[in-house]
């Protein structure tokens, strides 16, 4: 990853600090492509317009330009496995082979740090707020998942029921989502988690909540995602990784920013259910 970078260092000469500062980038490089230039400053104990002036010595007109060059670099020969192939033994295979050629700590770090970049970069907080508000103010509010999708929906409804009343998960044994969702109505509203491969259940439950009125907080991996047509909210958020599965990690950052939203509308109204939880948690030991 750092070979290029070693090139362009060894035809221009350093100062000790920036000699410091190429030392940190080389040892760090996936980190360096993501971390602001206070925080190199900071890390190695030098003044942030140090690293500005490292970069200008190596031609770039700032840091910005520097970290966008070995970003690209980087996320070229880290490439993740495409995120249109959705089967995971498909995936499996081409995955193999990127990670016998790469260390496999910095890949994932460098995918999952995209990740949690493209939460950011593609979904305003005016889309936060509305999705908070949307949920906030529904009667009832069922969480709709499935398989892999259930670790976030299952943190989704611990969080919500102690923010709100009236929340729902969809999944039983006895009873499917069609089940839970036979008469909701249109102040209801379902969030629904989805992600390739898109499960038709989910499609369908969408559906069915759609045509009731009901209002639908999606959130999944694109704006063109199967669900997206009715959804009334869309978050969107990658699950790229360098393996046969998804990786969930920027799933559920946007989960749980989107509950920090639903807590600052609330304020202080969810206190006393707090302290009643805790009061007979504490009891046996839960917290």
């Amino acid at each position: 990853m750092t070979e290029e970078l070693r090139a362009q260092l060894m035809g221009v000469k350093l100062t000790k600090k920036e000699k410091l500062i190429a030392d940190f980038i080389l040892d760090n490089f996936a980190e360096a492509c993501f971390i602001t230039s206070t925080e190199i400053a900071k890390r190695i104990h030098v003044s942030d317009s140090s690293v500005i002036r490292f970069t200008r010595t190596l031609g770039y007109s700032g840091f910005m330009e520097f970290q966008r060059a070995i970003r690209k670099a980087y996320t070229e020969r880290m490439n993740s496995v495409s995120d249109h192939i959705t089967i995971p033994s498909e995936r499996l295979k081409l995955s193999i082979s990127k990670l016998d050629q790469s260390d496999i700590v910095e890949s994932y770090f460098s995918n999952v740090m995209q990740n949690l970049n493209s939460c950011i970069n593609r979904n305003d907080t005016i889309d936060f707020e509305r999705a908070a508000s949307l949920i906030a103010g529904s009667k009832r509010k069922f969480i709709v998942t499935s398989r892999a999708n259930s670790c976030i929906g299952d943190m989704l409804l611990l969080l919500l029921k102690h923010l709100l009343p009236d929340v729902y998960e969809t999944s039983h044994p006895a009873l499917n989502v069609i089940d839970h969702l036979c008469d909701i109505t249109e102040n209801d509203c379902i969030v629904a988690v989805s992600f390739p491969r898109y499960s038709e259940m989910d499609f369908l439950a969408t559906q069915m909540a759609y045509d009731a009125g009901a209002k639908i907080i999606l959130i999944t991996d694109k704006a063109s995602s199967p669900l997206a047509q009715y959804a009334t909210q869309i978050l969107t958020v990658s699950v790229d990784s360098n393996t046969f599965f998804n990786s969930y990690v920027a799933v559920l950052f946007t989960m749980e920013l989107l509950c920090s939203f639903i807590s600052k509308k609330m304020g202080y109204s969810t206190e006393a259910k707090l302290e009643l939880i805790d009061k007979y948690l504490s009891k046996v030991g839960l917290f």
